[in-house]
């Protein structure tokens, strides 16, 4: 009797395994062959009642409602999804949860009575949280800086800046720059989680009757967000009349020569050791970019230092960005940092609206999410801004509405693959990212419409 029990037993457990085995796949087939939003919402719905059954004493035989799951299908499907993006998706969650789900079902399974059966404790989140009061309380427990902390970096950032331009200055008198200064995020009041990043420009001043500035649709590459810039008046004033003429590569001003002589100048020859005592930190340079790129540590602190060429001509800003230009030498990036963050303040400061809280929070997600940390600032800003050409809403109120509406706005650009500069739209902000990178990004923001919380862990 014993044994017929126990064997009864047995395969009473498998049969409870093979069912959840043959449920959760069975109607994995049944929507991957459909188009992209179902597949991620069927899964986790098949997931969830596979765990509900385990809960359940064994003696109850609950048979799957398909009225049930078409309806929640209907509810939880999006319009516009990815299939290549939630079919790698639904792979992974079936890879991850079904040993747990194979394992919950046995042990609900075993036994010969209901009185054996394992209670199952369900941690649930209070439903009197919402997700605008995760939201403040991660803005300001998490993203926000301490005035201390921000006062400290500025400083730091500071005298390094002064000390750098008094050096050039003495080792390079007749270089024509302009007054460096500092900027960045850190200086703009949109840095996050923790001050740890400033850009100390370098203005060139050129002359105006030597050079002209070659938008990028005008060039042989036809890239808006790449310019040129051309030497003319050879024939007036020959080589030589400028001092930037050394640094001319196929008649244009070679972005990549200025940067390699800065760099020589300011990290070869700079006594950085000596430097560092004097401010009591250790500065030493980050080696590996082609950026140029300074790394300040003191105490628990580290600040890092960006020093940008710049070059400025009426309304238009060039820098050089040599890990945004691939091999081309010539190029210069046309930067609208300063026209967006202007931007984004006057709409704030003409309705009261949280635009700027809403970036903040969105840039220490995509800090603190490794699958995001190829989204910057500068993606979050554009997509806020067409936003708000649409959408007027921008009260505390209405925050927590705009941050999904902001999520689901960069899905629909990136399953595009195209996200449109706000102040020239021919400029993709996208093309820097790989298709696996958009791909991962993508499925992230995706999952997040659903469980928002997700992006709020730390």
């Amino acid at each position: 009797m014993e044994g017929t029990v126990q064997k009864k037993g047995k395969s009473r457990g498998e049969d409870c395994i093979a069912t959840a085995i043959d449920f959760l796949l069975a109607n994995a087939r049944l929507v991957l062959g459909v188009g992209g939003a179902a597949v991620l919402c069927i899964a986790t719905l098949a997931v969830k009642r596979l765990i509900d059954r385990a809960a359940r004493p064994p003696g109850e035989d609950e048979k799957p409602d398909q009225k049930s799951i078409s309806e929640t299908w209907e509810e939880l499907s999006l319009a516009g999804a990815s299939s290549k993006m939630l079919k790698r998706g639904l792979e992974n969650s079936v890879k991850k949860s079904l040993p747990a789900v194979i394992k919950i079902e046995k042990e609900a399974c075993s036994g010969s009575s209901a009185a054996e059966a394992p209670k199952l404790e369900i941690c649930r989140v209070p439903l009197c949280v919402t997700l605008q009061e995760k939201l403040l309380h991660y803005y300001q427990s998490h993203v926000t800086l301490s005035e201390s902390d921000v006062g400290q970096a500025k400083q730091k950032a500071l005298d390094v800046c002064m000390e750098i331009q008094a050096f050039l200055r003495s080792k390079q008198p007749d270089m024509p720059l302009g007054e460096m200064s500092l900027g960045g995020s850190l200086f703009d009041d949109l840095q996050v989680v923790s001050a740890d990043h400033a850009c100390l420009l370098v203005p060139l001043l050129i002359e105006e009757k030597f050079w002209y500035f070659v938008p990028g649709e005008e060039t042989i590459l036809n890239t808006p967000q790449f310019w040129m810039v051309r030497r003319t008046n050879l024939e007036f004033f020959g080589r030589g009349s400028s001092y930037w003429d050394k640094f001319i590569v196929g008649g244009y001003l070679s972005s990549n020569a200025v940067n390699e002589s800065l760099h020589k100048l300011v990290m070869g020859s700079m006594n950085w050791p000596a430097l560092g005592s004097m401010l009591d930190c250790t500065i030493r340079q980050v080696m590996g970019s082609q950026e140029l790129k300074l790394e300040i540590q003191q105490e628990q602190s580290q600040l890092f230092i960006d020093i940008l060429p710049i070059i400025r001509f009426e309304e238009t800003v060039l820098t050089s960005q040599p890990e945004s230009k691939g091999n081309f030498e010539n190029l210069w990036c046309r930067s609208f940092y300063t026209d967006q963050a202007t931007k984004l303040r006057d709409l704030d400061a003409s309705d009261s609206g949280l635009r700027l809280c809403c970036l903040k929070i969105l840039k220490a997600v995509c800090k603190d999410q490794p699958s995001l940390r190829r989204v910057n600032g500068g993606h979050l800003v554009n997509v806020i801004l067409h936003l708000s050409d649409t959408e007027s809403d921008w009260s505390e109120a209405a925050l927590a509405d705009r941050f999904l509406q902001v999520i689901t706005e960069v899905t629909g650009y990136l399953e595009q693959g195209f996200l449109p500069s706000y102040f020239n739209s021919a400029v993709n902000l996208l093309s820097e990212l790989s298709a696996e990178e958009i791909d991962e990004i993508g499925y992230t923001f995706y999952c997040a419409l659903s469980n928002p919380d997700m992006l709020l862990q730390r």
